[in-house]
C-alpha cells in the first residue's frame, strides 16, 4: 500500500483556495488542492466615490484582493485551448482499454508562451474531478484514488531520478533509498495502487536525449506504455527536432523512434490576424480579458477597442505574453491609482524579452496600415 487512507480534514476542504499558494505541482497533495479548489472570488468593483470612502485599512485588503486575483485572472479557454482539450479527451478516452493493450501517448510540442502547461493543467483538473465524481475518492482496496500524476523534468534527469519523482509525487516512504530499478517497480505500485489513469510529465525539453541519461529515460517511457495502465503525456519545447517522432538507422533515432511510433503529436499556436476568424478569436480573448480586469475607471472597449492592435504588437499574439502584459499593467494601475489600462500606462510596462523584440516591427505594420487586429465591422 502506498497512498494514504486519511479523510481530508473539513478545515482544509474549506481552505483550500487560500491554500493555493503554497502548494507545488511535484506532489499529489498540491495537485488535490489545485483540482478541488472552488473558483476564486473576484472584487467588487467599485466607484471612484466609494473607493475614496474607503479607510486606509479597507483600502489596503481591497488592493490586496486586486492584486491576487489580477494575477490569477487565468485559465482563459480561447479557441487553442478547446481545441487541445478536444483532443486530449478523444486520445484518452479511447485508451480506455483492458490492461492488455498498450495505451497511445500524447506529446504536446509547442513553442514557449503558448500556454501548454496551463492548458494541460486545466484539463488536468476536469478529468481529476470527472473520474472522482464517477468512480470515488477511494479505490476498492481502499487507497486514496489519485487520477492524475505530474512529473517535471530537470536537466540531466536520468531513469533513477525520474522513477524517483514520481514516488515524491505519491508521497512514497521508499523514495530516499534504493535502485533505479527497485523505484521503478516501487513508481509502478503507486500508480496501480492509487488507479491512475494518466501521468503527465512536464519540460521534456530539459531532457539531453543523445547522452546516456536521454535514451535511457526514452527507453523507460517505452517500459511506462507497456507495463503502467496510464496515459503518457509529454509536454515540451522543439520535441520534433529533437527526434522524439523520427526513425532512422541508427540505434539511439531506433529508441527515440519506438516512443514516437506510440505518440501523438499535438500543438499549440499563436493568435494570428491574418483571417476574419483569427481576428475574431482575438477580439473574444481580449473581450473576456476586460470582463474579468477590476479597475474603477474600466469602461466597454478599454482593452478589445482601444488596445486590441497595441496588445497584439506587445504580445506578438502569445497568451503567455499577453497575460503577462495585463497582469502588470492591473498591478500598476492599482497601486498608481490610475485605474484604468491605455497606452500610456502599459508602455511603462516591462514585458518578455522575445514579445518585447518583435514589437517594434509589428508597430510599425499597424500603423503603416499593413496589419489590422479587429475584425472587419470594428475595423472599418
Amino acid at each position: 500500500m502506498t497512498t494514504s487512507k486519511r479523510p481530508r480534514a473539513q478545515g482544509e476542504e474549506t481552505d483550500l483556495r487560500s491554500r493555493l499558494d503554497h502548494l507545488t505541482l511535484s506532489r499529489k497533495e498540491g495537485f488535490g488542492r489545485l483540482a478541488d479548489a472552488p473558483p476564486r472570488p473576484r472584487p467588487e468593483p467599485l466607484s471612484r466615490r466609494q473607493l475614496k470612502s474607503l479607510g486606509e485599512e479597507a483600502l489596503a485588503e481591497y488592493n490586496r484582493g486586486r492584486r491576487k486575483w489580477h494575477a490569477n485572472l487565468g485559465p482563459l479557454v480561447t479557441p487553442q485551448m478547446e481545441e487541445l482539450h478536444e483532443d486530449l479527451s478523444d486520445i484518452f478516452d479511447s485508451n480506455d482499454q483492458d490492461s492488455d493493450k498498450v495505451k497511445g501517448g500524447i506529446a504536446l510540442d509547442a513553442f514557449p508562451g503558448l500556454g501548454k502547461t496551463t492548458a494541460v493543467l486545466a484539463f488536468a483538473r476536469k478529468l481529476h474531478r470527472r473520474i472522482i465524481q464517477e468512480e470515488g475518492k477511494y479505490t476498492d482496496e481502499g487507497h486514496e484514488r489519485w487520477p492524475v500524476c505530474r512529473v517535471g523534468l530537470a536537466s540531466n534527469t536520468g531513469m533513477r531520478d525520474f522513477n524517483r519523482s514520481i514516488l515524491e509525487y505519491y508521497g512514497h516512504p521508499g523514495r530516499f533509498r534504493g535502485t533505479a530499478a527497485e523505484f521503478g517497480y516501487r513508481a509502478l505500485d503507486s500508480v496501480l495502487s492509487a488507479e491512475t489513469e494518466i501521468l503527465i510529465v512536464d519540460d521534456l525539453h530539459f531532457l539531453k536525449w543523445r547522452n546516456k541519461n536521454g535514451i535511457e529515460v526514452s527507453n523507460h517511457f517505452k517500459y511506462i506504455a507497456n507495463e503502467f495502465p496510464v496515459t503518457l503525456l509529454l509536454i515540451g519545447v522543439g520535441l520534433e527536432k529533437r527526434g522524439l517522432f523520427s526513425e532512422g538507422e541508427d540505434y539511439e533515432n531506433a529508441i527515440l523512434a519506438q516512443t514516437g511510433r506510440r505518440t501523438t503529436r499535438l500543438g499549440m499556436a499563436p493568435f494570428t490576424i491574418d483571417s476574419e476568424k483569427g481576428r475574431t478569436d482575438w477580439r473574444n480573448t481580449l473581450l473576456a480579458i476586460e470582463e474579468r480586469v477590476v479597475v474603477t475607471d474600466k469602461y466597454p472597449g478599454m482593452i478589445a477597442d482601444e488596445l486590441s492592435d497595441y496588445l497584439f504588437a506587445r504580445s506578438t499574439g502569445h497568451i503567455g505574453s499577453l497575460m503577462t502584459l495585463i497582469n502588470r499593467g492591473c498591478q500598476r494601475a492599482v497601486r498608481t491609482g490610475v485605474e484604468r489600462l491605455d497606452k500610456k500606462l502599459l508602455d511603462q510596462v516591462k514585458n518578455d524579452s522575445a514579445a518585447e523584440q518583435a514589437r517594434r516591427e509589428l508597430q510599425q505594420a499597424f500603423e503603416s496600415g499593413r496589419l489590422v487586429s479587429q475584425p472587419g465591422s470594428r475595423a472599418a
